[in-house]
């Protein structure tokens, strides 16, 4: 078993700083009517960016080993949380959208499944807790070429 370490500090209110064993640090804050600054993400926002960069990397990189002709890839992510304390995610639903030339759906399908079941340790840890949606939209750029969004 692998340890990963992390820290966290005050940086003002509650305004945070934190850094795990890559030595990346990242924000988070609050709103300012709960002491915050309102100067970064929140942490339950940064949950979810978590999961969609968890899961859309491992179908990014199954889809480049199969040689999908993958130009641009995003994520549309929206989520529905409770409105009694604590506030948890109750559903999490994710649109992954690949740009490309001849791209099989079946391809991002399989990347996604294999994502969700196997490869996914955010997905690994939210499933259970958390009713987690997918769907997938192919943007086919032959003749257009990559649309800049």
């Amino acid at each position: 078993m692998s340890k990963v370490t992390g820290y966290l500090r005050q940086v003002k209110g509650l305004s945070m700083a934190g850094r795990t064993s890559s030595n990346h640090w990242v924000m988070i804050d609050g709103p300012e009517e709960f002491y915050g600054s309102n100067a970064a993400i929140r942490p339950k926002e940064l949950l979810l960016l978590s999961l969609a960069g968890c899961t859309g990397s491992d179908v990014v990189a199954i889809l480049q080993k199969k040689r999908a002709k993958v130009e641009a890839f995003e994520m549309n992510i929206e989520a529905e949380q409770t409105e009694e304390h604590p506030k948890i995610y109750k559903t999490i639903n994710l649109e992954f959208v690949v740009y490309g030339r001849d791209i099989k759906e079946k391809d991002v399908a399989r990347a996604i499944e294999l994502s969700e079941t196997k490869y996914c340790g955010v997905t690994a840890m939210l499933k259970g807790n958390v009713e987690i949606n997918t769907t997938f939209k192919i943007v086919d750029t032959t003749e257009t070429g990559l649309i800049n969004q």
